[in-house]
């Protein structure tokens, strides 16, 4: 009895299947943006709807029902490039696909896809406190801030398809800031930040964007070792070179200089006894300073080793009376620089002379013929 009723059962199943075919519900539909639904303005999007069978034709809606002509009762297959974007194509946004085996349905609506137009009020700025490079384990706070009271901040790791991260403005006094804190232990969040301002009234219309700030995590391979050629002391004017070098395999080598926010980066080479190394010119040296390196692999550039130990750099002798400023010329620089001048004076002052002599001469010889 019971195999009867399971064959009945099985047979309903396949006459339900065959009598009411796909419906949307099986396969996800979702939209996606290319490069990245954070658009500047003036910029191109590309639109897909995707589902795991693929779409050949899809419609797109905007949720805030909002008039865009060009998605008036429109078919699109495989994708739409829309621009140049303005504000107005700011908002989130749907598709619905018809299946490859029944082009006369449509499937459910995908999840909304935010589009951001970015550009259209003024940029933010962005810092690292207490600084860009994160040692491993280690926390650093990304802040948000700008002179205008924005309401809203968005935070966006730039080569990424990841949604821009959404903070909530603080007032304070007449400016508005957001934090947000990242463990270094995240590896994945290190990489190139801006951030995005907007208000409540029009969320999906952002500023430009602010300066890019690289967050990097360093710690993460051994250390490598760091000297100066011709030394650590050396003469004002003298050229320096500084010598970054491991046995590690790094591709690239960073130098940075206490109390400056960027670092200097080049390309490592092997070298004769089997080390990799990098040389940075520093070429005549003018004033001292306490330097270290880092190593990285191109493959993981935002991930650094630990820093080498610090290279103390110190500069004698001195530098004014040694090379002269253009402000304050010493005697022997300042008869060099004026002599063409005296030259041409003293010139001018001889032909003068001699054609006032002249002149002199003539009308004394016509007086005496009077």
């Amino acid at each position: 009895m019971s195999l009867i009723v399971l064959s009945v059962a099985c047979v309903g199943f396949f006459l339900v299947q065959t009598a009411c075919p796909y419906t949307g519900g099986q396969d996800k539909t979702f939209l996606s943006a290319w490069p990245s639904p954070v658009v500047p303005q003036g910029g191109h999007v590309t639109l897909r709807c995707h589902y795991r069978g693929g779409f050949n034709n899809f419609t797109l809606y905007k949720d805030d029902r909002s008039h865009i002509p060009i998605f008036h009762s429109r078919i699109f297959q495989e994708s739409f490039l829309m621009g140049p974007v303005t504000p107005a194509h700011a908002g989130t946004y749907r598709c619905r696909g018809s299946y490859p085996h029944s082009p006369t349905e449509w499937s459910t609506p995908s999840n909304p896809l935010a589009i951001r137009v970015t550009g259209v009020h003024k940029k933010p700025s962005l810092l690292a406190l207490p600084g860009p490079l994160v040692k491993s384990g280690e926390t650093v706070i990304l802040q948000c801030s700008s002179d205008m009271v924005f309401e809203h901040f968005f935070l966006h790791r730039e080569v990424t398809l990841e949604e821009p991260l959404h903070l909530v403005g603080e007032l304070h006094g007449g400016s508005s800031q957001a934090n947000y804190s990242i463990n270094s232990m995240m590896y994945t969040l290190a990489g190139t930040f801006r951030c995005y301002g907007s208000f409540t009234h029009s969320p999906y219309v952002l500023s430009a964007p602010s300066d890019p700030l690289d967050i990097v995590i360093t710690g993460l391979y051994e250390k490598p070792s760091l000297s100066a050629q011709p030394g650590p002391t050396v003469q004002a004017g003298e050229n320096v070179t500084l010598s970054c070098s491991s046995r590690c395999s790094f591709d690239m080598y960073h130098l940075s200089r206490e109390g400056e926010a960027r670092e200097l980066s080049l390309s490592a080479v092997r070298s004769v006894n089997g080390t990799f190394q990098g040389d940075f010119p520093l070429g005549p040296a003018t004033h001292g300073g306490t330097y270290r390196c880092f190593g990285s692999f191109r493959t993981a550039p935002y991930k650094w080793s630990h820093p080498s130990d610090p290279l103390p750099v110190s500069v004698t002798g001195n530098h004014s009376s040694s090379w002269p400023s253009p402000t304050e010329p010493s005697c022997k620089t300042s008869i060099t620089r004026h002599l063409p001048i005296v030259i041409r004076y003293s010139v001018a002052t001889i032909i003068f002379t001699i054609l006032l002599f002249f002149l002199l001469h003539r009308w004394c010889s016509d007086k005496k013929r009077l």
